[in-house]
């Protein structure tokens, strides 16, 4: 399996997984041109996606999917109130294309298995997912307020996951932003911080050692990577974690794809 963060934060998110039979995104949230050239960096093609798989329908995850499988012919994943909170947004689909899921359910192409899982965000029915190639496991948790027994349960066993780690609570809340999208961003069902994704790590590690996590979905404005990294490793190092021995950590890169995974 290959897994390949093309974009993360919060002007645009895309994950490519693939196999040697298959190949989806996770979210398209810039344009369709940004999408095709960050594919064609790491030697793949728009034109050979089996699908692409929408976590929730906020602009900086489906900007670019409408775009993407009309030129393309490439069928898009997401539950029903997914579809219908994004659909005018996204221009028109091709029947074929459009597949509807549940929350909760597993979606197999070719050799992956793709699994969804719920998350706590304010969109209209927000996922996660992890793609299964036999025993080989990568995960996506972005967009969540709090870290849940349901993600924990979904992405424990991931030997590569994407994390969220949004934003830093001292530069949201003495930040420039107004005192409502303030408290949306610190709540349940807004992001997590750096110090609580520090804290889901923990918990993870719990499910066993040695994964591969990639610190992701940083805001622009209330968060830095030094920053997200090091509030991190602090939590980690804490509760006792070996960097580099009990887990490898890493950022996502913003404007261009990150290290190629293989698993």
């Amino acid at each position: 399996m290959i897994f390949c963060s093309l974009y993360s934060g919060s002007s645009g998110n895309s994950i490519f997984v693939g196999s040697d039979k298959a190949k989806i995104l996770i979210d398209a949230g810039l344009p369709g041109k940004k999408i095709d050239d960050a594919l064609k960096s790491i030697g793949q093609k728009a034109d050979e996606l089996d699908g692409i798989f929408i976590t929730h329908e906020h602009s900086d995850h489906i900007k670019g999917v409408g775009i993407l499988s009309r030129k393309y012919d490439i069928p898009i994943y997401a539950p029903g109130n997914t579809w219908q909170a994004m659909e005018k947004s996204i221009g028109k689909i091709k029947e074929h294309n459009i597949k509807v899921m549940d929350k909760r359910s597993v979606v197999s192409i070719k050799d992956l298995d793709i699994k969804s899982f719920n998350i706590p965000h304010d969109a209209a029915a927000p996922v996660g997912y992890t793609v299964n190639l036999g025993n080989k496991q990568a995960s996506v948790a972005t967009d969540f307020g709090i870290f849940t027994k349901e993600i924990w349960d979904n992405i424990k066993d991931s030997e590569v996951m994407l994390l969220e780690s949004n934003h830093d609570v001292s530069m949201v809340e003495y930040g420039p932003y107004p005192y409502n999208l303030k408290r949306r961003i610190l709540s349940e069902i807004g992001h997590l911080s750096n110090e609580d994704c520090g804290k889901a790590i923990v918990n993870i590690l719990k499910g066993g050692l040695g994964k591969k996590i990639i610190l992701g979905h940083l805001s622009n404005t209330n968060n830095h990577p030094d920053l997200a990294y090091q509030t991190v490793v602090d939590v980690l190092t804490t509760n006792g974690v070996n960097i580099g021995t009990d887990i490898i950590l890493s950022m996502a890169n913003r404007h261009n794809p990150s290290e190629i995974v293989r698993l």
